[in-house]
């Protein structure tokens, strides 16, 4: 193998693994766990019986603010509604200001929400699973399952494709 043979072999094996780590698998579940009283599964099937509305077409902006994508035609659950369900595992009303989400998507991609910011601030008005984008229903996207808070600035730091998990938990005592 000459030298430049292998650099191309290098090379390529390097974007076949970008390429690789960039794949997003879809969920057909979504599991909430941690500090909560039960853990609870929800299936595609679960989740198409919650009242869902209409969003507003959203441009998605990476963290450089630069468009990567526009997303039509949505409809949405709040995410509130979902984790209406959820009963927290807490002493006292004001112990929920120490408690977290993180939300994990299948390929590892985590972001994180206080307890505040989903359920004491307008800002958790605007966070949803998505139920339908671009004409396709929630079972046929392909990115499924999808998060969006369609109020950020640069969305595309809380698009969460292929969402798996919603794991509450409490900041440990200092």
């Amino acid at each position: 193998m000459t030298k430049r043979s292998f650099l191309v072999s290098v090379l390529l094996s390097i974007a076949g693994a970008v390429n690789a780590q960039r794949e997003i698998v879809p969920t057909d579940t979504l599991y909430i766990k941690g500090k909560i009283e039960n853990q609870i599964c929800f299936v595609l099937t679960d989740l198409e019986k919650f009242p869902t509305v209409a969003i507003e077409d959203q441009i998605i902006y990476n963290h450089k603010g630069e468009i990567k994508d526009t997303i039509r035609n949505l409809r949405g659950i709040g995410i509130k509604n979902v984790l209406s369900t959820v009963r927290f595992l807490h002493e006292k009303p004001k112990n929920l200001n120490e408690f977290y989400l993180v939300f994990i998507a299948s390929d590892g991609y985590k972001v994180v929400f206080s307890w505040n910011e989903i359920f004491n601030n307008t800002a958790g008005d605007h966070f949803y699973i998505i139920t339908d984008i671009n004409g396709k229903k929630l079972k046929d996207q392909a990115q499924r399952i999808i998060f969006l808070a369609t109020s950020d600035l640069k969305i595309g730091r809380r698009y969460i494709k292929g969402l798996k998990t919603i794991d509450v938990r409490q900041v440990p005592g200092l």
